[in-house]
């Protein structure tokens, strides 16, 4: 009896949302197998901005999720360019996040290998640290090697990053994981939300209490830890030994290895959303469900295959690789904060879901969307005065450079989005008047063709 019951609730509990996904104008794709215990362990984010992007999840929940919010929020005149800019900024943001997640378990996986090794000569190429970053289960790589010591990728990601704001807000970011994939999501209009506000409570309990054993046990040696090639390890080293260390290290290593899984999972499914509505080079290839695994494969190894491209610049020097880390948080901020001003700056009748700010909705967001703006410009000057060439922010290079070419694409004459680009296509239509099955008929394939049918004011 109760079995019975349980089933019937998940049944009215799924129902629901499809019914609010149709709402939104899609058809239901995906599986709903993720719960809400998942969505703590996808999402790490800002109280503010995490507040304010659950306000918009819970009214919309879709995987297209940013992007989706800024057209339908932003007045028709700029809806169609700010989607554009919006998509593409969180498509860019999102694969900087996987590259910079899986460098950084490529250069603990190198540290790993370092104290394993009894040699304090040890070092690895860029080439071999990239091949870590792509295939972390199948490298051994040899000892004697000079060309990029262990050491200087490891004070990329300790040292240098630790110096300003980026190293917490580089971890505390990908604030939008759960939404891409609310569509695989039982009862996502609460659950999304309340997840986001229950990831930051752990990430900030846990992380203040890491950093506070970290201090206690970091002993009165202060100059070795500093000048060691990974200080934490360094830290694990001194309190527990060799192999001690090296147990502990394995499950840091695991942990960063999953959390570049999770965020692979989320960025396949933002890519696969935007394709939906045609907006991604090669759409009609990327918008396909695999048939054996009713997840969207094409996305995801469209998005690893760009995050080890960005991994090349490794060879361009660390200030290069540096960027990378950067860039997902400037690319990120860019699209989180344009759909949440949008929904005060811009002409629409919002309609808050179950997950309601009510009076604060305003003070938090403008807080939120001020805190972005100061931090992403703050992440786009160099770490040192008077930089060259080897030494400046590639940030602005990676980042703009990708937003300036969306943008000549989008205005392109005769082929350009701005032609035909309408923002997010309804995947369903309503129910013929005449009672015949409209099911066959409420896939949209999102082609240039069809998305110039839609009417829209076009910038």
């Amino acid at each position: 009896m109760r079995q019975s019951t349980s089933q019937g609730r998940a049944e009215a509990t799924t129902r629901a949302d499809e019914e609010l996904l149709a709402s939104l104008g899609y058809k239901q794709e995906f599986q709903r197998a993720f719960s809400g215990l998942e969505w703590l362990v996808a999402s790490i984010f800002i109280l503010f901005v995490g507040m304010s992007m659950g306000e918009l999840a819970s009214a919309a929940p879709t995987s297209g999720g940013l992007y989706f919010w800024t057209h339908s929020l932003s007045s028709p005149r700029w809806r169609n360019l700010l989607a554009w800019i919006v998509g593409y900024a969180n498509t860019v943001g999102s694969i900087a996040s996987i590259a910079s997640i899986d460098w950084g378990c490529a250069v603990q996986v190198m540290a790993a290998a370092s104290i394993g090794s009894n040699d304090e000569n040890f070092t690895a190429t860029a080439g071999q640290t990239l091949y870590v970053q792509a295939f972390p289960l199948y490298t051994t790589p040899p000892q004697g090697s000079n060309t990029i010591r262990v050491q200087e990728f490891c004070k990329l990601c300790t040292g240098k990053l630790h110096e300003s704001f980026l190293a917490p807000l580089w971890t505390i970011c990908s604030f939008d994981s759960s939404v891409h994939i609310s569509e695989e999501a039982s009862n996502a209009a609460v659950v999304v939300p309340w997840a986001i506000v229950g990831a930051i409570g752990i990430a900030g309990i846990l992380g203040w209490a890491i950093n506070v054993s970290l201090a206690f046990c970091m002993g009165t040696d202060l100059t070795t830890i500093i000048d060691s090639p990974q200080p934490m390890a360094q830290i694990f080293l001194n309190s527990f030994g060799q192999k001690g260390c090296l147990a502990l290290w394995a499950f840091i290593v695991i942990c960063q290895y999953m959390m570049g899984s999770s965020m692979v999972l989320a960025a396949s499914r933002q890519s696969y959303a935007f394709a939906r509505d045609g907006a991604l080079p090669f759409s009609s290839w990327l918008y396909r469900m695999n048939g054996f695994t009713k997840t969207p494969v094409n996305t995801v190894w469209f998005c690893c295959v760009f995050a080890i491209l960005l991994g090349l610049l490794a060879f361009a020097g660390s200030s290069a690789i540096n960027a990378v880390f950067s860039l997902s948080v400037v690319a990120l901020y860019i699209a989180y904060s344009i759909p949440i001003a949008a929904r005060f700056l811009g002409q629409n009748d919002f309609k808050p879901g179950p997950f309601n700010l009510g009076v604060f909705s305003g003070p938090i967001a403008l807080t939120a969307v001020l805190w972005m703006a100061f931090m992403g410009f703050v992440f786009l000057f160099p770490s040192t005065p008077h930089p060259n060439t080897a030494s400046m922010n590639y940030t602005v290079v990676v980042l703009f450079g990708t937003l300036f070419l969306s943008l000549v694409w989008y205005y392109f004459p005769k082929y350009g989005g701005v032609h035909w680009f309408t923002g997010p296509i309804r995947t369903i239509t309503e129910e013929p008047e005449d009672g015949t099955d409209s099911e066959s008929a409420s896939v949209i394939v999102p082609d240039k063709k069809q998305a110039a049918k839609a009417s829209a004011v076009d910038v």
